[in-house]
């Protein structure tokens, strides 16, 4: 029989560090992480600087305490999503703690949360997606051969995205093995930790415009003397660091593009601007939640709202694609 710890030697930095690890071995990935240490910080600082709780100790926690956290939140966020996680997140913590025989039971559940509030969908404007497509294409024939070969990559990416509404977390790992560009419709297949695995499709451009980048990826991989299975990778101006690349990474490079070309485009925002797309071409809402990985009670209505403020297609794609095709620039 599992005995209770001692509450008296709570270390509950020890104890976020295991429910961490405990998180990771489930699956969780690295953003989700990364926000509940984000969110325990918040209640590790409360501890420390309101209820000047220097050591941190937890061992005489109970509903009293957690309920002046809860009004900590009340005053610090205006924001009722931002209480809301962060209570969820210590909430869920908790739990661990009562499943460790710290706690009997688990106090945070005394808490209500705030309710979720759907923000209102902030697409890429459809000009500034034509805008980074055509920067993509340029540089994509550039002289030096990394930049080309980047940009390719690029240009996969903004197809994943924009084309068929995968999260970074989704690129972050992919694999050749995946995609399946064969027949009418390409499809990439996704493999989410906790459910079963399904197909998007994908802009029919995409097998020209992946074919030309695996090619030029294999020479870049060869003069670089690496060898990986992912569709992206990581790499400097001069050679490939290694395969795969970061949701953050992902991120990161879209940061640049908004500053470079002053353009309001986020991997959040491509991925909304393909639920306009796609509820533009009349899918059904079951279909979209499905290729979006979502809970069929997730509510489309924000979109549905909004749909006649933003006009979103991607023949475009090909056109301008096809365009530098028939020029031969994409040879170099």
């Amino acid at each position: 029989m599992v005995t209770q710890r001692e509450k008296a030697n709570v270390d509950l930095l020890g104890l976020q560090d295991e429910f961490f690890v405990m998180l990771k071995g489930k699956g969780r990935s690295i953003n989700t992480l990364k926000n509940y240490r984000t969110d325990l910080d918040c209640f590790n600082k409360y501890l420390k600087d309101v209820a000047k709780n220097e050591r941190l100790d937890i061992s005489g926690f109970s509903i009293p305490e957690i309920q002046e956290y809860g009004h900590f939140l009340e005053k610090k966020y205006n924001s009722d999503n931002s209480r809301r996680r962060r209570v969820q997140a210590l909430r869920m913590f908790f739990d661990y703690l009562v499943e460790e025989k710290v706690f009997a039971t688990n106090p945070v559940r005394k808490i209500p949360t705030s309710p979720k509030f759907l923000d209102i969908p902030r697409p890429t404007p459809f000009v500034d997606v034509k805008t980074l497509w055509q920067f993509l294409l340029e540089e994509s024939v550039s002289k030096q051969p990394m930049v080309r070969l980047i940009a390719k990559r690029n240009i996969c990416t903004l197809l994943f995205i924009y084309g068929a509404g995968l999260k970074v977390s989704d690129l972050s790992q992919l694999k050749v093995d995946q995609l399946h560009l064969d027949g009418e419709t390409p499809r990439v297949l996704i493999n989410p930790p906790k459910r079963d695995p399904y197909t998007v499709p994908l802009p029919k451009i995409f097998v020209e415009v992946y074919k030309d980048y695996a090619k030029t990826l294999v020479t870049m991989k060869r003069d670089s003397n690496t060898k990986f299975d992912s569709v992206l990778f990581n790499a400097n101006p001069y050679r490939i660091l290694s395969g795969g690349l970061s949701s953050r990474g992902i991120e990161i490079i879209f940061e640049e593009f908004r500053k470079k070309l002053m353009i309001n485009c986020t991997a959040k925002s491509l991925r909304q601007a393909c639920i306009f797309k796609w509820l533009k071409q009349k899918h059904k809402d079951s279909q979209i939640k499905e290729w979006l990985g979502l809970a069929p009670s997730y509510n489309l209505k924000m979109y549905k709202e909004h749909l006649s403020n933003h006009a979103h297609e991607d023949g475009f794609l090909e056109e301008l694609y096809l365009h530098f095709v028939r020029k031969g620039l994409h040879r170099r």
